[in-house]
């Protein structure tokens, strides 16, 4: 495994972080392909036993028994200086008026809660989910500034959402000596790219880490075109994404594909590699459900893909709307 500092902080990740929402207990209905602890076992096993380092989940994630499982397991295969925890905030985990968003009071009430589950007494990374349109932005930013200060937190990060949006969030930080964020959790893969126009830049000026998610578009680009899965069918969210450019997006997993069997590689390991050649990309998050999954995304690490084969792969990509935020 390589590792590499989270943008410009001094935080080290492994290049590649293993994704945990996919595990949590099937009984919350959030996920149908949701896996409970002793399924989900092997997968930390074999990352620890890898040297990925970082697990990102969030408190949202079958409603909390996701942090629940990984704190668990990663006490049970390493130890806690060794792992990166990184969690996130602001989706609804209960009914009242104050159980979901990023005001103050819902940032601190779950960041507690989350370190209950979680089982330890800090957050390495810890992420707000979205940005939450009804609170003002100093809010948003002094409160996680405090959770810091606090050491219940040592970084802040941010997810999906507009280059100008994330560029206020900081700038807020900035103007009040607050703590800035440190990574950007987007969704970037070959056929979602429009990140590369404003906010990959900003990260690289600002010196941001960039952790994309759904690397390898809800699995479109590790299989042939059209073929559906059991998660396809269950996953609501995954089913609003990808529908924007279809010729364009057959194209790409096509290429994908040709690439894959001429390297004689995984087309998952072709579409990892890209991304990790990416200069603004610190590392991807995997999700792994089954044992190739992770097998895959660790040879990655290795693969060099060359200019020619790069452009092959990108040259069929067509402008789209921003999706998925």
């Amino acid at each position: 495994m390589q590792y590499t500092r989270l943008g410009g902080s001094g935080l080290r990740i492994s290049r590649i972080i293993l994704g945990c929402m996919s595990y949590g207990d099937p009984g919350t209905g959030a996920h149908g392909w949701s896996m409970g602890i002793d399924e989900s076992r092997p997968f930390f096993r074999r990352a620890v036993e890898a040297g990925i380092t970082t697990f990102d989940t969030a408190n949202v994630y079958s409603l909390g028994t996701s942090e629940e499982i990984t704190g668990a397991l990663l006490r049970e295969f390493t130890t806690r200086d060794q792992a990166i925890i990184a969690t996130k905030v602001n989706m609804r985990m209960g009914p009242g008026p104050n159980d979901a968003g990023l005001s103050r009071g819902a940032i601190l009430t779950q960041l507690d809660a989350s370190l209950r589950r979680l089982g330890t007494d800090y957050i390495d990374l810890y992420q707000i989910h979205r940005l939450d349109p009804h609170v003002p932005m100093d809010e948003i930013m002094q409160a996680l500034h405090d959770a810091v200060r606090s050491g219940k937190v040592r970084y802040i990060g941010a997810s999906s959402m507009y280059a100008w949006q994330f560029a206020q969030l900081q700038h807020t930080a900035d103007l009040n000596g607050w703590t800035r964020f440190v990574s950007m959790q987007d969704q970037y893969n070959l056929l979602m790219r429009e990140e590369e126009r404003e906010m990959h830049p900003y990260c690289l000026d600002q010196g941001v880490g960039v952790i994309p998610w759904s690397p390898l578009a809800r699995g479109r680009l590790t299989r042939q075109w059209g073929t559906e899965t059991a998660r396809t069918a269950t996953d609501e969210f995954g089913g609003t994404l990808y529908h924007q450019q279809e010729a364009s997006d057959r194209a790409i997993v096509e290429a994908v594909g040709a690439i894959a069997a001429e390297r004689g590689v995984s087309r998952a390991q072709v579409g990892l590699a890209w991304m990790l050649s990416k200069p603004a990309v610190s590392a991807p998050i995997v999700g792994a459900t089954k044992p190739h999954h992770l097998e895959d995304a660790i040879a990655a690490v290795d693969l060099e893909l060359t200019a020619d084969e790069v452009s092959r792969l990108e040259e069929p990509y067509t402008p789209r709307l921003p999706e998925g935020f």
